[in-house]
């Protein structure tokens, strides 16, 4: 498998949903690009894309970008499954009434674009290795770590582009901080992370710690709720988790900023190896690929910190994700929401937990990190559609105002 640079899976742009708003823009201009002079366009959403396109802003999206140039129809069709992948789109440009072109183009999750011709896009393969096992041999053959090898594959540039990575992430968070007020979308879903954090003060300890990760992470998952700028981690969705354990540690252990960079490069090592191997999409294998590899990626990056070796990280990240396997998204009105929020700070805090317990071993484990990563993708081939993504199972049935 060829494994794409981590520009391909930190990416920044507005939420609340990668594969659901990123994706859909990013078609739209790719689209409008290619035929720009036209009477009007049609865009057919097939799918979850459909499902939960409303709640997700899908139609916001595109037509921000087609409207200025002529008048755009969306149909939606979410009971037509695409074969290629659940998040299906049909692009059409008409003249005199007249289709002159078309493009079917699926949104696979994390902002990113494939069909039956690109395949999974993998423009330029970066990393020769793309299997943690591979990878971790490589660290102790050479007596050098995760980070080392993202350095060596991706080039010292690398560096800039986490540098500015890291500073939207703590903006986000800042900015997720300090609002208040009522989330849009019909759900009357209020902002809670501001109360996190003051509450947080009151408090002494592993409280206090704890308290203050709910809030980092509640912070930007309500700013991606918002429809507010974000960092894939390695999705919209799921885009809370990483950035509120690496604030954490920065800002309670006075890391070097540098060292946060690295812990990001390994973060992004781990969710690479997922997106690469399996999915990182909702629809295509439920929140396990979301919240689960961020859950994964922010223990991995903060074991790295506390100075697990190669093999304690891998166990780190092992953990994270194999207690997430065969979790489900089931959004409510399909807005990024409930559970989706609240899910994010309690994978920041689990990340937490997989660190320490792998930090207490010496490394060694029975299912390594390949493994689950293969499992969760079987797993979420297996769970039943309406629960990946479509908004028409689970809580969403039991909560919804449908």
């Amino acid at each position: 498998m060829h494994m794409e640079s981590l520009r391909e899976l930190y990416k920044i742009g507005n939420g609340p949903s990668s594969s659901h708003t990123m994706g859909p823009k990013k078609a739209a201009e790719s689209f409008a690009a290619r035929c720009p002079e036209v009477d009007a366009y049609r865009v057919t959403l097939y799918g979850s894309l459909a499902a939960t396109g409303k709640g997700h802003l899908t139609d916001v999206a595109i037509r921000s970008v087609l409207e200025p140039l002529a008048p755009t129809e969306i149909v939606w069709k979410p009971d037509i499954v695409l074969p290629f992948h659940p998040n299906g789109m049909l692009y059409e440009a008409l003249r005199n009434g007249e289709v002159v072109d078309s493009w079917t183009i699926y949104s696979v999750g994390g902002g990113a674009l494939a069909n039956e011709t690109t395949g999974r896009a993998v423009p330029q393969s970066i990393y020769p290795m793309s299997t943690i096992s591979e990878i971790k041999e490589w660290c102790y053959r050479e007596g050098k770590t995760y980070w080392e090898y993202v350095q060596d594959c991706e080039g010292p540039e690398i560096w800039d582009f986490l540098d500015g990575i890291w500073t939207v992430m703590c903006e986000t968070i800042e900015r997720g901080l300090n609002n208040d007020g009522v989330l849009p979308g019909g759900l009357k879903v209020a902002r809670k992370a501001s109360t996190y954090w003051v509450k947080s003060k009151s408090y002494a300890g592993s409280l206090a710690s704890r308290a203050r990760i709910y809030a980092y992470a509640l912070a930007t998952s309500e700013e991606n709720a918002a429809g507010g700028v974000v960092v894939t981690a390695p999705t919209c969705g799921s885009s809370g988790v990483v950035p509120a354990v690496l604030y954490h540690m920065a800002t309670s252990r006075d890391f070097l900023r540098i060292r946060i960079l690295r812990a990001l490069a390994t973060a992004g090592l781990f969710g690479n190896v997922a997106k690469t191997n399996s999915s990182i999409s909702g629809a295509e294998v439920g929140c396990q690929g979301e919240v689960g590899v961020a859950c994964a990626m922010a223990a991995a990056a903060s074991c790295q910190l506390f100075g697990g070796t190669p093999a304690q990280i891998e166990y780190a990240a092992e953990m994270a994700l194999e207690h997430h396997l065969g979790l489900t998204c089931d959004p409510v009105c399909g807005l990024v929401q409930v559970p989706c929020i609240e899910r994010n700070a309690v994978a920041a805090a689990r990340a937490f937990d997989a660190n320490t317990y792998a930090t207490l071993s010496d490394g060694s484990h029975l299912v390594s990190y390949d493994k689950v990563v293969e499992v969760m993708n079987e797993t979420g081939h297996h769970i039943p559609s309406l629960y990946r993504e479509t908004s028409e199972g689970g809580l969403a049935k039991r909560v919804g105002q449908k």
